[in-house]
């Protein structure tokens, strides 16, 4: 079925209402879940309150129910503005809500997010862009909402920080103002730059850009004036404790729910079919729109086939290796793997990142035989589920240059994943995207120079594909 625009972006207000809501009403269900629902109203201002590093656990500053409070009521004021400013939605849109509701698990909340989202309002009105085409921008800057609550709650404090304590200042207040300034003229400014720069195949576009100017902006305010680089925050939670510091059960339950639901209304909006998923599963993911090419319901179904590998992905690593369980993070990088299933990912062009990194994991045990290392990590430590579902936004150099160039792409993300955010001080909160841009510097041109020419589709048959084949073959041999 051929969808309009007009079509596409009803379906795209449709899902992240539908989100919004469900992350809702999950708060409420968790709250009963955890037994928290005297203590849910604190919980949420403590997120509210507390300065936010990567990566913080909302999970453990406040509570899980609390969080999936934080994230619906963020999710849902960006469909408010999707959905009331006048001009369609697009899928630029939807990733930039995708990396909300993530990042409201770990690091972004309903306080901190506001002077990053309305900063490039300023930058759209000077050039006189349209604020709903431009929206996603205003969604992207989010990623420095940790500078907006170090300035607020902790950096004008010094050591007499107190965690927990609400304390604001003047001067905490004037240099929020100064920073939403300076995002506000710059942010916009270097996103379409970073493009240029790895050439298209870093889905993450904001990730480079932005993690280099998270350098500059760290280094000007925390290095160069000697004030000494933020914490993370830590509170001692006895509810998550008795969990285990992991809601596996729900997620599990959440989640699975969640993911068919988007199969099953893809499915139902594709006219009770799957007609053309195998067009977009051979899609190399370059430069690629799935809404205008194949229509929102097949993208729809992307969402959850390939949220439904992510998850697969992250219980096997957690079953086989010791590491982090279903943590705020966990939580929050799901969601933010589902970024660009509307623009390049899809099941068949990520799983070979995947492979890059137990891969590194074998390396590292090998060198560990060979020379006496002592390997400190797993592919289910927290900063490696984060890095993974950024790596993932590698996935058109999996569609252009082949499986093993995939491989090779995972290998080196996860290689880098926590030396980058020591850069940006962990206050930029798309260190996987900055991490991914890196490797797209290092990786393309060595790909360049010895595949001269990539390929422009995935090179899989799908089964009705193979029925057509064989069909055609009796025909001719009929006909002979």
């Amino acid at each position: 079925m051929n969808y309009t625009a007009e079509q596409n972006s009803r379906i795209i207000d449709g899902i992240t209402f539908c989100f919004s809501l469900i992350l809702l009403l999950a708060a409420f269900a968790g709250a009963v879940y955890t037994d928290t629902t005297s203590t849910f109203l604190s919980d949420f201002r403590q997120i509210l309150i507390s300065p936010g590093p990567l990566v913080t656990d909302y999970f453990g500053i406040g509570s899980m129910p609390a969080a999936f409070f934080n994230a619906g009521l963020c999710g849902l004021a960006m469909w408010a503005f999707m959905y009331f400013l006048p001009g369609p939605s697009h899928v630029n849109t939807l990733a930039g809500y995708f990396l909300v509701i993530a990042h409201a698990f770990y690091g972004l909340n309903f306080v901190n997010m506001w002077p990053c989202f309305f900063a490039p309002f300023l930058y759209l009105r000077i050039r006189r862009l349209d604020y709903n085409e431009n929206l996603h921008i205003c969604m992207f800057s989010t990623c420095f909402a940790p500078f907006v609550s170090e300035l607020l709650f902790r950096y004008t404090f010094g050591s007499d920080w107190v965690p927990g304590l609400f304390q604001i200042s003047f001067c905490g207040i004037l240099l929020t103002l100064v920073f939403m300034l300076v995002l506000g003229l710059v942010a916009p400014a270097i996103l379409p730059g970073a493009r240029a720069w790895h050439k298209g195949y870093n889905l993450y576009n904001g990730g480079l850009a932005y993690g280099m100017f998270g350098f500059l902006l760290f280094n000007l305010m925390y290095r160069t004036v000697g004030v000494p680089a933020p914490a993370v925050p830590s509170f001692i939670n006895d509810t998550y404790e008795q969990f285990f510091r992991s809601y596996r059960l729900f997620g599990n339950v959440f989640f699975s729910l969640l993911f068919a639901g988007c199969i099953l209304a893809g499915f139902l909006l594709n006219g009770k079919s799957f007609r053309g998923l195998g067009m977009l599963i051979r899609d190399t993911g370059y430069q690629s729109n799935f809404a205008s090419k194949y229509g929102m319901p097949l993208c729809l179904i992307n969402i959850g086939l390939y949220g439904a590998l992510f998850l697969l992905y992250v219980n096997l690593s957690i079953l086989l290796t010791i590491g982090a369980g279903f943590t705020g993070p966990t939580f929050g990088v799901i969601f933010a793997a589902l970024t660009f299933t509307a623009m390049g990912q899809h099941p068949g062009n990520v799983w070979p990142i995947f492979l890059g990194y137990p891969l590194l994991s074998l390396t590292g045990d090998l060198f560990n035989f060979l020379i006496g290392g002592h390997v400190t990590w797993t592919i289910s430590t927290q900063a490696y589920i984060n890095s993974i579902a950024f790596a993932t936004g590698l996935c058109p150099i999996v569609g252009r240059f082949g499986i093993r160039a995939g491989i090779a792409a995972g290998f080196l993300c996860a290689s880098m994943c926590t030396a980058t955010s020591a850069l940006h001080g962990g206050l930029m909160l798309y260190n996987g995207g900055f991490t991914a841009g890196i490797t797209a510097l290092i990786l393309i041109p060595i790909l360049e120079h010895y595949i001269k020419n990539p390929r422009e589709a995935m090179q899989y048959i799908d089964l009705r594909d193979m029925m057509t084949i064989n069909e055609s073959a009796k025909q001719k041999k009929k006909s002979e």
